[in-house]
């Protein structure tokens, strides 16, 4: 096996690289809304704040990833109809 076969089985593949960037906004969304919570359940206001703009910051980046992947698929749609 060649040195470059070896570097390019440890990378990850695409579908590896979408699923984090999912997980990732995905996951952020989830702390904030804990975040939130425990803010109002420990009356702290900034916790609650913190958490309120996670959730915002985790949607804001599902909806970044899905236009990202919309429009990766239109580009790959057109290179193969050209």
């Amino acid at each position: 096996m060649t040195m470059a076969n070896e570097v390019k089985k440890d990378l990850p593949d695409d579908s590896e690289v979408e699923t984090k960037g999912k997980v990732s906004g995905f996951t952020q969304f989830v702390v904030g809304e804990l975040e939130t919570i425990g803010g109002v359940l420990t009356g702290d206001p900034l916790t609650q704040a913190e958490g309120e703009f996670n959730v915002e910051v985790g949607t804001v980046r599902e909806d970044i990833e899905e236009d990202l992947e919309e429009s990766e698929r239109a580009n790959d749609e057109d290179e193969h109809n050209s």
